[in-house]
Formats: structure tokens, sequence, C-alpha cells
């Protein structure tokens, strides 16, 4: 895990946190402070907090099931390869070469689907690429294959279909607006206050506002980037990695280069 890209988020943060910082002295040399510390701000600034966390768990219920589709996608694939496979070798006539190459195109237009050229978030081209399976699956049912078989093999299908309509959903959609926006003004109504605190000590007044917007920006730029769980081809270690598929594509490409060698 690269040590850069660990910090990417923090990078892209302490620049905000310190123009608060700044804007703070500014306001402390300008003699502009005039609220006093009470009950009301702490309380607004903990309500702050517990708007932030709400927001970020349901961000995270999407990561973990992100995280999670990957491998059911992954099980799915394994499925259709090993069944096929299986009745491949009581009829020699299966195009398994042609099964290998789908599964590992299709692997590959997923990655570049959720790359940068596709906005993270444009599947189109994968969900049609997945409809192939139907043209396979109707080959091996003019072969015979058992309908136990076909029932299996039509049923991971979906698994694939559901994996990749509820990825392009997650991928696409913003979790209610509205909500963003209220904690968003929220935070910044916030920040204003504590620029406006009297503060005696400037140190300390620089040092406290610094922190408090260290974890407001922190948290929303967290949960702007956690919305999105695939950014392939970008520097950040705080995606959901799909070397699942990537192992299995590399699988079938050693497979299919044994066969040919043999």
């Amino acid at each position: 895990m690269p040590s850069l890209k660990r910090y990417h988020l923090l990078l892209a943060v302490l620049p905000v946190v310190a123009l608060v910082v700044a804007a703070k002295l500014a306001v402390h040399a300008a003699h502009l402070e005039f609220l006093t510390l009470d009950g009301i701000i702490p309380s607004i600034v903990a309500g702050a907090i517990f708007l932030i966390g709400f927001l970020l768990s349901h961000v995270m219920s999407d990561f973990k099931e992100a995280e999670r589709i990957i491998g059911e996608m992954r099980v799915a694939l394994e499925s259709i390869h090993s069944d096929i496979a299986s009745f491949a070798t009581g009829a020699p006539d299966v195009d398994m070469p042609r099964v290998r190459r789908f599964m590992i195109d299709f692997v590959g237009l997923f990655e570049t689907c959720l790359g940068r050229a596709h906005a993270h978030s444009d599947l189109t081209p994968v969900i049609g690429k997945a409809e192939e399976l139907t043209s396979i699956f109707a080959d091996l049912e003019r072969r015979q294959m058992s309908g136990r078989y076909v029932v299996r093999l039509r049923s991971a299908h979906d698994v694939i279909r559901l994996a990749l309509y509820r990825i392009a959903y997650i991928q696409r959609m913003e979790f209610s607006p509205s909500a963003h926006v209220m904690v968003q003004t929220l935070v910044i109504s916030c920040l204003f206050l504590m620029l406006l605190l009297k503060t005696p000590d400037i140190t300390e007044g620089a040092l406290v506002i610094g922190f408090v917007s260290y974890m407001f920006v922190y948290a929303m730029f967290l949960v702007g980037h956690l919305e999105k769980p695939f950014r392939k081809g970008e520097a950040t270690v705080d995606d959901v990695s799909i070397f699942l598929l990537r192992d299995f594509a590399t699988k079938l490409e050693r497979e299919a280069a044994t066969t040919r060698g043999a």
C-alpha cells in the first residue's frame, strides 16, 4: 500500500484547515470577535458531529455492501465457469476458449467502466457485455445440457446482473441530497461562529479552530469520497478493491495458456 496514497485526503484537507486558521488570525487581529462561549455553541458543534456521524454511517453501509458484491460476483463467475467446464468434459465440442475469453474480457471491461473515463459510474458497456452469457447458455442447451445445470447457470447470471445494477446505483446516486446540504451548511455555520468567538489567547483559539475544522472538513471530504466506493484510476486506497475478479481473470489466462500449450 503506497504510503503517499494513504494520506491523499489529509493532503487535500490541510490547505482548507490552514485557510480557516488564517481567517481566525485575521478576525482576531481586526478585533471582530464578539461572541462569548456559552452552552449554545458547544451544543451546535455536538449536533453537527452527530449529523456527520449519521451521514457517514449510511455511506459506510453502502461501502461495505460494495465489498460484499465483489465476492458474490466472483462466486457467480466461478460457478458458471466450473459448470460449463464440467459439462465440456463430456461434450468436447463446447467452445471453452470462448467462455474463458468472455470472462476475461468481462472483468477487464468492468474495471474500465469504473475508471475516470466513465466517471466511475457508467456501467452500460459491461451490463451489455454480461448479456452475452444468454447466447452462451442457449448454445449449451442446444448441446443437450441438463436442465438442472441450465437453471444454475441462469441463477448465477442473475446474481451478476443484480450486482452490476446495484453497483451502478451506488456509484451514481447521492444519499439524501437534502441531508448533505443540511450537514454542509451546519458545518460552515459552526466554523463561522468559531471565527467570531472571543479568544483572549489567539494561540489557543487558533489551535482549537484548527482541530475542529480538521475534524469537520476531513469528515465531509471522507463522506464525499466514500459515496463512490469504486474509484479506479485515482491515487487512492480508499476504494473497494476488485482483486478477487482480477485473480479470477489471471487464473483463466493461465488455463488458456496451458490449454494452448497442450
